[in-house]
């Protein structure tokens, strides 16, 4: 595969600081991958190491929206979509594929997994009967390939455990596997947590073991109550964050430090912070 990037040098100048678009993205990425005047840490990295910024970069994608923060998201997805052109830049360097590929193929997914919308499939009425739909698409798709497949395969390892947990019930519930109502995946998680307090003194793997028996468990719960546990996660931390702060903020105030304070009067500062919280009622 032929690269038409870095363009010559006084054409990539004007492109990199006065164009516009991907093509201007493109270009800047293929100079700092360049080997001779490109930057020696770009150069420097590979799929591996930069798969983590990956992830990173989806994180804080997520955390800008979730705090509304909407005139940080224009940078949190520049830095996301930079994330892709630098794998695919790599890709094109190996002569695997190049960024018109990664284009092509998710634009030929999305049509075809879609054909309510680009074919003559009659229309779907809710969200709920095309996430149906789609996962009866890949399905298909993972049929036609004339691989056996299992019904878990393709829940990507990479993903936060929560959410693969979430992914892997799912799967699971597709077939039967699943509790019909809330109430059982309560008292599953009320068994999980005693197994937990009498695995307190036995070795640290089984305690691990306990404790992500009893996540997984939360997880299905969060599943069966329809909440994404990722995001209620998310807001415990912020929580967290948001009181604890008042905690510290409010002794800072009175002079005091952490060093004396008790732990029933930083208990009352959080309880304060609470209050605070809790909407005025009229």
């Amino acid at each position: 595969m032929p690269m038409s990037r870095p363009l010559p040098r006084a054409e990539s100048d004007r492109l990199c600081r006065e164009g516009q678009g991907v093509a201007r993205l493109l270009e800047i990425m293929a100079r700092l991958r360049a080997p001779e005047g490109g930057c020696p840490w770009d150069i420097a990295q590979t799929f591996d190491s930069i798969a983590p910024y990956t992830i990173e970069e989806a994180h804080e994608v997520a955390d800008a929206i979730a705090r509304r923060a909407w005139e940080e998201l224009p940078g949190e997805l520049g830095d996301l979509l930079l994330q892709v052109v630098y794998h695919a830049r790599m890709a094109e360097e190996e002569g695997r594929f190049d960024f018109a590929d990664v284009v092509a193929a998710i634009s030929d997914k999305m049509v075809a997994r879609h054909p309510h919308v680009f074919g003559s499939a009659p229309g779907v009425a809710t969200a709920e009967a095309q996430t149906e739909n789609w996962e009866a698409t890949k399905a298909a798709e993972r049929a036609a390939t004339g691989t056996r497949t299992g019904v878990l395969d393709g829940v990507a390892l990479g993903l936060p455990a929560l959410m693969r947990a979430v992914k892997l019930q799912k799967r699971a519930a597709r077939v039967g596997f699943d509790w019909p109502e809330p109430a059982e995946v309560l008292d599953k998680l009320a068994e999980e947590a005693r197994e937990l307090v009498e695995a307190r003194d036995t070795s640290a793997n089984h305690r691990e073991e306990e404790m992500g028996d009893l996540l997984f468990v939360m997880a299905n719960l969060a599943r069966h109550l329809d909440i994404d546990p990722e995001a209620a996660l998310r807001r415990a931390n912020a929580k967290f964050e948001r009181r604890f702060r008042f905690i510290e903020e409010s002794l800072d105030v009175m002079g005091i430090p952490f060093s004396d304070t008790s732990l029933a009067e930083m208990e009352a500062l959080w309880q304060e912070a609470k209050r605070r919280e809790r909407p005025a009622k009229g």
